[in-house]
Parts: structure tokens; C-alpha cells; sequence
């Protein structure tokens, strides 16, 4: 595979700076100091780092939607594994989550033909989280390579440095591939809503061999 990373920490956008009414009248008054404390997406608040490409990923535990639990151990057994970190529930559902698992979704057959497992990780409080995924999933029956878990209470999110600890805020949109032995060979972060990682880009970093 080929070792690559795209960490997209100023990526901004119009709609993700999230701030109340209330916070935007402050707006005159405190100028930089408001914007950059409530405006503006924070590191994970424990001071944790993402995994990077070459690094070895930690071994997790999640529930998937029918409340057995998966480990990445276990996931790379049939290696490889792609990891996509969603934004979860923070209110509602994400439209740029809904638009990107959809796309991968499609794709499901090419991520099959390259032995690829995916977890998907779906974070949030822990009351009715359950609920919310399996809302996000209906109608759709996956495929025997996807998995859909929850992360209640962002246990997983913070082990991974993935907290986005702002207003109406969950995670930071992720995506790894990660091999056999557990080696990050592909990571792409966003500080957005947006800037997505794409199947096309997933299944180019499977099938490149690593260096």
C-alpha cells in the first residue's frame, strides 16, 4: 500500500463554524478570543494524537447494531481494514456522513474484492445512541464486510485523538486503511464538516502495495 496521509487542519467551511445566536452578539466584545474558544475546532481535549501513517494502530472494542462486540483484532484477521470515523448524533444526522456512506455503500463489491473489512464508528452520547444508528442505516442491509458500531460516550473517539470538542460536535471525520499487522498505510483527517475521503481514494490506497 501506499504510504500517504492528508490531514486537513484548516480546511474551514462556512457551515462549520457552529455558533448560536447568542454567541455571534458576543461576537464585538470579546472579537478573537470568542471565536477561537467557541468557533473553531480544538485538539482532543485529553492532548491525544490521531494514529499516523507507519504508526501502529490500538486495538478497540465497539457494539455493532444487533449489540455484539468488535474488535480491530478481530476485524484484521480477513485484513485489511478501512476505518471511517463518522460525526455520529450531535443533534441530528450528519449530511455529510449520510452522503458519504452512501458512496461507499455503492462500492461495497470493490472493498470486497480487496479483502477489505469496514468499520464504520458512529459516536454520540450514550442515551438513545443505538437508536439514532440504526436510524442512519434503515432501509439499507449491509454487506457482510460492513460493520456499523457505535461509540457511546466517545470512549474509542478520544483513544484516538478524534474528540472535536466544540459547540455540536462529536468527532473529527476520519478515515484509515490499516493492514495486517495492524500498520496504518492511509490516513485523512478533517477539521470540517466536509473534505471527506472518497472510495476512490480508499480503494487506491488498497490496492497499492506498501513501501
Amino acid at each position: 500500500m501506499h504510504l500517504k496521509q492528508r490531514v486537513n487542519r484548516n480546511q474551514r467551511t462556512e457551515g462549520d463554524l457552529l455558533c448560536s445566536s447568542s454567541e455571534l452578539r458576543l461576537l464585538p466584545y470579546y472579537l478573537v478570543a470568542v471565536a477561537a474558544l467557541t468557533c473553531t475546532a480544538a485538539e482532543s481535549p485529553d492532548g491525544k494524537q490521531p494514529p499516523a501513517v507507519g504508526e501502529k494502530a490500538v486495538n478497540f472494542e465497539l457494539p455493532n447494531l444487533e449489540g455484539k462486540t468488535v474488535s480491530l483484532s478481530d476485524a484484521l484477521k480477513r485484513a485489511p481494514v478501512v476505518l471511517v470515523v463518522l460525526r455520529g448524533y450531535p443533534g441530528y444526522q450528519c449530511p455529510f456522513c449520510t452522503k458519504q456512506f452512501g458512496e461507499l455503500f455503492a462500492k461495497a463489491k470493490k472493498f470486497d474484492e480487496q479483502g477489505a473489512t469496514l468499520l464504520f464508528v458512529y459516536p454520540g452520547p450514550a442515551p438513545g445512541l443505538d437508536k439514532f444508528a440504526k436510524e442512519f442505516v434503515a432501509g439499507r442491509e449491509l454487506p457482510k464486510n460492513f460493520q456499523f458500531l457505535t461509540d457511546p460516550d466517545y470512549k474509542f473517539t478520544q483513544q484516538y485523538g478524534l474528540r472535536w470538542n466544540g459547540p455540536n460536535e462529536t468527532a473529527y471525520p476520519s478515515s484509515f486503511v490499516i493492514d495486517g499487522k495492524g500498520i496504518v498505510r492511509f490516513a485523512k483527517i478533517s477539521h470540517a464538516h466536509d473534505g471527506r475521503t472518497t472510495s476512490a481514494e480508499l480503494l487506491d490506497a488498497l490496492e497499492k502495495p506498501a513501501k
